[in-house]
């Protein structure tokens, strides 16, 4: 890129794993890459709030790397407040979206009237941080495009997305612009995920923009398949009810595909399960759409709509309170930030006979991380709710590629990049990670800052 007008500014995921935006400015055009949320601790879920860093009528285009809300979900604020330029995603990422920002927006909306009716918020008119009619408008500026389409984002800048694995839809996003590239990983996949296919091999680019998010581990060697089986069978030989909160995209579908090939097998008991999300279940069939992205095969596809009961009313969510069990409950969200699984954390979290499973990354500050560290009570609805349950976290379900992952991707490609740029990632997983880099490929490598703004 020009060295006079090109640079990169971190407005997002640069000292946290979540809110990922990055603005790229090259010959006074703005791209937006990602427009996520913040998640987790409070100071970071305020920025949420606070008005965007730049005016968003100054942004030319968004790109977004997937569905997630970290990269996608303050796209109906931006909207709202002035973005009037295209959004340009992958054709399963603008399928997801559609649920996925509608979805977010009902639940905030939800939670603002939920505060102000029982008085638990600190503002005396608690407001969503926007509104279905948001997500709505922001829907409308979506462009789906084609893995490998050349975008032309303005005079000698384009950007083109390729497969990133993950979850549908999910992508690389490289800008190129005077001869020069910026390579955004994106959320990258497991090359060995069992929904997923691997992710694109990294090309040549002269700045990488990598994920941080298992920065400073690896996955184990165990079968995710096995540590289910193990809590699901001991939790019902004594009664109890097994609740397993789970992102709606990939993490739902993967839990799916593992506990129809156990009942397949005859390795789990047949208790009742039930997906109480009727966006997981959309979202499933989504992915059976798109069966060029993933590994699923057609009688792993029946086996998984077979398994669960969809539960999709409220009055029905409610009645799973009451029953009892043995069972099996999935429902978001993933780290027990909102949603419905909150309801069944209340009802059932009290009781040692039953367990909650945690099946994925829990981000600092989230009830899920929190319970992962052992705590016996969260703040749920403005009360303290006991923790009782068997607690469990799965170490082995991740749709990230972990550390050794991000290093084979980054050292394959056949010359160094000029820099690397690690971001998405708590602050020991990024500086981990950065360390690594310098290390055993003897590459640059940097972890920036909020806000910080770079020459490209």
């Amino acid at each position: 890129m020009s060295d006079t007008a090109a640079t990169l500014q971190f407005l997002g995921a640069a000292d946290t794993v979540t809110g990922s935006r990055y603005l790229v400015t090259a010959q006074q055009r703005r791209i937006l890459v990602d427009c996520g949320l913040f998640q987790g601790y409070k100071v970071l879920r305020e920025r949420n709030r606070a008005q965007f860093p730049i005016d968003p009528s100054s942004i030319d285009s968004v790109v977004v790397s997937h569905a997630h809300l970290d990269h996608s979900g303050y796209l109906p604020a931006l909207v709202r407040d002035g973005f009037a330029g295209p959004i340009h995603v992958t054709h399963g990422t603008a399928e997801l979206l559609g649920l996925l920002l509608l979805d977010s927006a009902h639940l905030l909306e939800e939670e603002a009237k939920f505060a102000a009716r029982h008085g638990f918020s600190r503002h005396e008119h608690p407001q969503a941080l926007y509104t279905v009619e948001d997500a709505e408008r922001a829907l409308e500026r979506i462009v789906p495009v084609d893995f490998d389409h050349t975008v032309e984002l303005g005079p000698d800048l384009t950007a083109t997305l390729v497969p990133a694995g993950h979850i549908l839809g999910a992508a690389q996003v490289r800008i190129a612009h005077g001869g020069r590239t910026v390579h955004f990983s994106g959320d990258l996949g497991r090359t060995d995920d069992p929904l997923m296919r691997a992710p694109r091999a990294l090309e040549p680019t002269d700045i990488v923009v990598c994920e941080s998010t298992y920065g400073d581990r690896a996955h184990p060697a165990a079968d995710p398949a096995d540590e289910l089986a193990s809590v699901i069978s001991r939790v019902a030989s004594r009664g109890g009810v097994v609740i397993i909160p789970a992102f709606a995209v990939g993490r739902t579908q993967e839990l799916l595909l593992h506990l129809a090939r156990l009942r397949r097998a005859g390795r789990i008991p047949e208790v009742p399960v039930y997906l109480n999300s009727p966006m997981a279940k959309d979202a499933t069939s989504l992915y059976r759409s798109h069966r060029e992205e993933n590994r699923i095969s057609d009688g792993d596809f029946e086996d998984m709509y077979k398994l669960a009961t969809i539960v999709t009313s409220v009055d029905d969510s409610k009645l799973l309170n009451l029953r009892g069990g043995p069972m099996i409950i999935i429902s978001a969200s993933g780290m027990l930030t909102g949603g419905r699984v909150l309801h069944h954390v209340v009802a059932y979290g009290d009781d040692p006979a039953n367990a909650i499973v945690l099946s994925g990354f829990q981000a600092g500050g989230t009830r899920g991380a929190a319970l992962a560290a052992g705590a016996d009570h969260l703040r749920i609805f403005g009360k303290d709710v006991p923790i009782r349950a068997e607690v469990v976290q799965l170490q082995t379900m991740s749709a990230h590629a972990d550390a050794d992952g991000v290093l084979a991707w980054l050292g394959a490609v056949p010359t160094p990049p000029e820099m690397i740029y690690v971001t998405h990632g708590e602050p020991a997983s990024a500086d981990t990670l950065r360390a690594r880099i310098r290390h055993e490929l003897g590459w640059n490598a940097r972890v920036p800052e909020q806000s910080e703004t770079v020459q490209i």
